[in-house]
C-alpha cells in the first residue's frame, strides 16, 4: 500500500489512535512499540472496540483486512503525518525552546482562534509521537496549526521539523534544560536553534524575542523575522506595566490584564500578541484572548485553600524555570512565604551543582520556610529541611501543620508535587 493510498484512508477515518484505552469508533489504530509494550498485540482489541482499521508492522498479528501491514508503524505514522500536512492548506507555526512552550503554544492558539480554524498540540504531546498526531489532527478547514516541539538531545528538533515542515517558528529562551542529553548549556542552544536552521534555510519567517541577546545575535542578519523587545524601537513594543500578582502589559494604548503570574510569563504573552499582530488579529480580540486565558494542569495556577495562597508550579522544573520562579516568588507581596521543592530531573553531571545553586538561592532570598524533596536536595549541604523522598515528606505534614501564608510548590513532572495539595 502506497502512501497516498493510506492517506484516502485516514481521509475517509480521519481520527489517529496509539492507545486502545482512547479507541474511538472509525479511528485508525496505529499499533506502536515500546520498550515494555507491542501494539501489535492490541490491534484485536483496537477493532473490537470500534477501530476502522489497525497499522501493524508483524504479519502474525494480521487478523482481518482491516489489519493493514506496514514495515515499521511508527515510520508511517510520521510519514502519513508530513503527507497530510502538505495535503492540507493549513500554515503551520512550530515553537520549542527550555521553558514555557506549552504555556506560550496556549496562548497562541488562544489568540489565533479568535480569527482562524486552529488546531495546537495537545497538553505537551511533543515528541517524535506528539507532533505527527498533531499533524493529522488537521481538518479540511484548518488554516493554522500551533506545533509545539520538545527535545532531550540534539538532532531531534531537526527531526521534527523535517515532519512538521514549519512556515513560521519561534524558540521561546534557551535554558538549564535536559543538560544530560543536550551536554550542557551550548549543546541546549545548538539543538533549540535546529527549528532556526531549518527555517532560514527553507526562507520562512521567524517571530524572536528580541530582548533575549541570544536569539538577536542569531538572527541578526537574517532579513525574515519579526520581532518584539520592551525597548529596541526597531521591533514591535511591548511594555511591562507590572508583575504582582498577575502580568499587566500595554501595546498600542491598550493594557491587557492576564491571569497570568512571574515576569517570566511577560515574554510569552508578548509571542502571543506579535504573532496575532502578524497575522491581523484585532487588537481588542487579542486582549479579550489573554485577559481569558487561566493556566491550568499545574503550571502556576493560583489556589486558594485552608488558608493557603499556593502557587502551583509542578509542571516541569529545570535550574533557570526554578530560578525565575524563586526570584518572582520573592517580589511577591507578603512575609510568610513557604517553598517545597522538588528534585530537577536530566541534569547529568550538572546536577549536584544545580541542586546546590537552587538551595543557596533559596537560603539567599530569605523565605519564611523552606522544603527540599528528592534525592537530589537531599544531598545538598543547607539548613533546610530535606526529605529523600516524597512519602519522608508527606509524613513529616501528617505530624506537623505548615504555617498559613504563601506556598510555592515546583518541582520536576516525575516528582508530581501536586500531591502536597491533598495534604497540606
Amino acid at each position: 500500500m502506497t502512501l497516498e493510498e493510506l492517506h484516502g484512508i485516514f481521509l475517509a477515518y480521519p481520527t489517529a489512535c496509539t492507545d486502545t484505552r482512547k479507541i474511538t469508533k472509525d479511528c485508525i489504530f496505529f499499533a506502536l512499540k515500546g520498550p515494555n509494550f507491542n501494539g501489535n498485540e492490541f490491534a484485536q482489541q483496537a477493532l473490537e472496540k470500534g477501530a476502522a482499521y489497525a497499522i501493524i508492522d508483524e504479519a502474525s498479528h494480521k487478523i482481518s483486512h482491516n489489519c493493514l501491514l506496514v514495515d515499521d508503524v511508527l515510520e508511517t505514522l510520521q510519514k502519513l503525518a508530513t503527507f497530510h500536512r502538505n495535503y492540507s492548506n493549513a500554515r503551520v507555526i512550530s515553537l520549542t525552546g527550555s521553558n514555557g512552550k506549552t504555556t506560550t503554544k496556549e496562548l497562541i492558539n488562544a489568540v489565533l482562534s479568535k480569527k482562524y480554524k486552529t488546531v495546537a498540540t495537545i497538553g505537551n504531546l511533543n515528541n517524535h509521537i506528539g507532533v505527527p498526531l498533531t499533524l493529522l489532527s488537521i481538518e479540511p478547514d484548518t488554516e493554522l496549526a500551533i506545533v509545539e516541539m520538545g527535545a532531550n538531545h540534539k538532532g531531534e528538533i531537526a527531526f521534527l521539523c523535517d515532519i512538521a515542515q514549519p512556515d513560521f517558528g519561534y524558540i521561546t529562551n534557551f535554558g538549564k534544560a535536559h543538560l544530560e542529553g543536550f551536554g550542557g548549556i551550548e549543546g541546549v542552544i545548538e539543538g533549540k536553534s535546529e527549528l532556526y536552521t531549518y527555517l532560514i534555510s527553507n526562507n520562512k519567517s521567524i517571530f524572536l524575542n528580541a530582548d533575549d541577546p541570544i536569539q538577536h545575535e542569531k538572527l541578526a542578519s537574517y532579513i525574515k523575522k519579526i520581532g518584539f523587545s520592551s525597548d529596541n524601537h526597531d521591533f514591535f513594543n511591548i511594555e511591562l506595566i507590572k508583575t504582582n500578582p498577575f502580568v499587566t502589559v500595554e501595546v498600542e494604548n491598550t493594557k491587557i490584564d492576564t491571569q497570568l503570574i512571574g515576569r517570566y510569563n511577560f515574554s510569552n504573552c508578548c509571542a502571543a500578541i506579535t504573532i496575532g499582530k502578524y497575522f491581523n488579529v484585532p487588537m481588542e480580540d487579542i486582549k479579550i484572548a489573554l485577559e481569558s486565558y487561566v493556566p491550568e494542569n499545574n503550571r502556576s495556577q493560583i489556589i486558594e485553600k485552608n488558608g493557603f495562597s499556593i502557587i502551583l508550579d509542578a509542571y516541569n522544573a529545570n535550574p533557570s524555570s526554578m530560578q525565575a520562579a524563586l526570584a518572582n516568588f520573592k517580589s511577591m507581596p507578603g512575609t510568610k512565604k513557604t517553598l517545597i521543592l522538588g528534585d530537577m530531573f536530566e541534569l547529568g553531571p550538572e546536577a549536584a551543582t544545580e541542586h546546590q545553586f537552587i538551595a543557596d538561592l533559596a537560603a539567599e532570598y530569605g523565605f519564611f520556610d523552606v522544603f527540599l524533596v528528592g534525592e537530589n536536595f537531599f544531598q545538598t549541604q543547607t539548613d533546610f529541611k530535606k526529605f529523600k523522598s516524597f512519602a519522608d515528606f508527606k509524613e513529616y505534614l501528617g505530624a506537623n501543620r505548615l504555617s498559613n501564608g504563601s506556598l510555592l510548590i515546583k518541582g520536576s513532572r516525575g516528582m508530581a508535587l501536586e500531591r502536597v495539595l491533598d495534604i497540606v
